[in-house]
């Protein structure tokens, strides 16, 4: 299993949110360079780097920390927040992403997210599947809609989706575990790959998220308050 620490960007920082909520921000870093760079020094190969403030404005916003960290470390990353347009994802795969995570324009706008699969190639395009009450949220989580998340990865799997990530909204950020239940219903009915995201609290959830059979695993607060070290992992 895939262990991919996320660096979360608001005005240029390493910030993490609780449940996805703009007011709960806490700085942990002020270049998040410095983050990136002790993860590869601890042998992390994988990196998941959120653009907050373009979730929030619809369109790519910190493309300069993405070329800082991929031009600075060897770090494989996977770029997410705001990707709506072409030019968007031009940027971020010329700044240096090996993979982008796109979500609300899959909801949104279907078709061009399909373009997108057929032109780069589904092992560079990930499905964001992020959900509150089992609903895909969109829009940095600021909308919800009528979709059931396993209904939406389902229909995506059809058209060609390999790798998703999902995150339970209700447990980001909780430091409560992350939502096993969902994951083993998402494993048992697809066969995508899947990322798990939100809520890891300590090292017992991951071997548990591996023993469920994802193929990866994001980790964000449990790494920044000390619940899990770079070391164990």
């Amino acid at each position: 299993m895939r262990l991919i620490p996320a660096i979360d960007i608001m005005d240029g920082k390493c910030v993490r949110l609780t449940r996805g909520d703009y007011s709960t921000r806490k700085v942990y870093n002020e270049n998040p360079l410095d983050t990136a760079k002790e993860f590869e020094a601890a042998g992390i190969k994988y990196l998941h780097l959120v653009d907050l403030d373009g979730a929030k404005s619809s369109h790519i916003v910190n493309h300069r920390v993405l070329e800082q960290i991929a031009r600075h470390t060897s770090l494989q990353i996977d770029f997410g927040g705001g990707l709506k347009s072409d030019d968007d994802l031009r940027i971020a795969f010329d700044c240096g992403a090996a993979q982008i995570t796109a979500g609300s324009i899959a909801v949104k706008n279907p078709d061009l997210f399909l373009q997108w699969l057929d032109k780069y190639g589904a092992d560079r395009i990930i499905l964001g599947a992020d959900s509150a009450n089992r609903k895909i949220a969109t829009s940095g989580w600021l909308q919800t809609s009528s979709l059931d998340v396993l209904d939406f990865i389902s229909m995506h799997e059809k058209n060609g989706v390999k790798y998703v990530i999902c995150t339970d909204i209700d447990r980001d950020g909780m430091l409560r575990g992350p939502s096993f239940e969902l994951y083993a219903e998402i494993l048992q009915t697809t066969s995508v790959h899947l990322i798990a995201s939100g809520g890891v609290s300590c090292i017992a959830d991951l071997h548990r998220l591996e023993e469920t059979g994802c193929e990866g695993v994001i980790i964000g607060k449990a790494l920044y308050e000390g619940r899990i070290t770079l070391d164990e992992l």
